[in-house]
């Protein structure tokens, strides 16, 4: 499966956006898929998943109860509604989706086959 993250931009402290990744290739119900971001000189950081079975969704802490991860398999789309952003949240976004992933290893960028170009989120104070 290829994927393809868009909806980045330029925003202020307190703004919303949502990211969408589009899958294409294959079948996107069986894959697991999570976003993660990675600031200037930082390593890549686990922001939030959702399961291919199920729908289990599971977030960072310092995005919990702002960001939500969210599917439509029937689109091939997997997005992430980010509200109340803070400058803090600027980086780039990518998102990666697993075949055969496990819980223990969904925060993990090493267990993910397919990823995603980046779209780059700025928050302004």
């Amino acid at each position: 499966v290829q994927l393809q993250a868009s909806g980045g931009g330029l925003v202020q402290a307190g703004d919303s956006l949502r990211l969408s990744c589009v899958a294409s290739g294959r079948t996107f119900s069986g894959y697991s898929v999570a976003w993660f971001r990675q600031a200037p000189g930082k390593e890549r950081q686990f922001v939030a998943g959702i399961f291919r079975t199920g729908g289990t969704t599971i977030y960072a802490d310092s995005v919990k109860g702002r960001f939500t991860i969210s599917r439509d398999n029937a689109k091939n789309t997997v997005y992430l509604q980010m509200n109340s952003l803070k400058p803090e949240d600027t980086a780039v976004y990518y998102c990666a989706a697993s075949s055969r992933i496990i819980y223990s290893s969904i925060g993990v960028p090493s267990a993910y086959e397919q990823w995603g170009q980046g779209t780059l989120v700025t928050v302004s104070s």
